[in-house]
């Protein structure tokens, strides 16, 4: 009796703590989204969204002014239909309620079974919910970047796809995989490889700041929510944390994919800490006067 009375408080405490996280995080966030972007790329990690403490923002300790939020242009490149949701919701969530102007790159219809055509149609949907328009969703139909998850895509030309479109959209904050593509995918890999092929030649716009999402063990990932202090607590440059509304918006975002809901996803849907909580980290980027093909 006396070690399920202990139990049940610990679980009890849990939970209180992780409400307490959430309110936290709520409090923060009107008052220091706006530091996302700052006048130059920082070299490494800081927690400066949202910070724990608003006095510690980079945005006071580096003396560059703070970028208007409306003014945030993003560009979330993923690799197939699907992605968006699966893994970048709660960021997309935050970021599109906050006024943010974002743009996705699929670079790929996910036509690994054929179903390239339905995938587009599903991701048209899905983005709607997640507060992206049709009219920014660009998805690449190329036979050198076909959905497989034992390929790996040229850099060069993933490379040159992103950086197109970073300029066409005068893009100043990119969401991306990082080197573990959170799932170990290879297409995930590849993207991140172009990525920092292209921030170390130094072609990544001076203010266009490149974020990774942060690839973690198989254990956090299927936490849930339950996960959340273990994320407070870790160091990261961009951290978002979604209630239980928004996590209505990122199930229904999921819905969407109907091709793509098998039982496992289902089990996805529920238990995948992504649902709730993205960390990100910063993708250094080089100053090297580097020609680029």
């Amino acid at each position: 009796m006396f070690v399920l009375l202990s139990v049940t408080l610990c679980f009890l405490g849990y939970i209180i703590c992780i409400k307490l996280i959430y309110n936290r995080f709520k409090r923060l966030w009107p008052s220091s989204r706006s530091n996302i972007l700052r006048s130059s790329s920082p070299a490494k990690d800081v927690n400066f969204l949202p910070s724990r403490d608003p006095s510690d923002s980079p945005c006071r300790t580096c003396g560059n002014a703070a970028r208007p939020f409306d003014e945030v242009r993003v560009l979330l490149v993923t690799a197939h239909p699907d992605d968006e949701c699966m893994f970048f919701a709660p960021a997309l969530l935050k970021l599109t309620e906050s006024n943010a102007a974002v743009h996705l790159l699929c670079l790929s219809s996910g036509n690994y079974y054929n179903q390239g055509a339905q995938r587009k149609e599903e991701l048209l949907g899905s983005c709607a919910v997640l507060g992206i328009p049709a009219h920014r969703v660009t998805v690449i139909d190329n036979k050198e970047l076909q959905d497989d998850p034992k390929t790996e895509w040229s850099i060069a030309l993933t490379a040159s796809l992103i950086l197109k479109h970073i300029t066409a959209y005068s893009i100043n904050l990119v969401l991306t995989f990082d080197k573990g593509g959170v799932s170990g995918h290879a297409n995930h890999i590849s993207i991140y490889k172009a990525f920092s092929h292209l921030a170390f030649v130094g072609r990544i716009p001076e203010d266009c700041q490149v974020l990774s999402l942060q690839t973690i063990s198989i254990l956090r990932k299927y936490l849930s929510i339950f996960e959340l202090p273990i994320s407070w607590l870790l160091p990261s440059a961009f951290c978002c944390i979604i209630g239980p509304n928004e996590y209505k918006k990122a199930k229904e975002a999921m819905f969407h994919h109907s091709s793509q809901l098998l039982w496992f996803r289902h089990l996805y849907i529920l238990f995948s800490r992504y649902m709730f909580v993205n960390t990100f980290r910063v993708v250094p980027v080089e100053k090297n006067d580097v020609k680029f093909y």
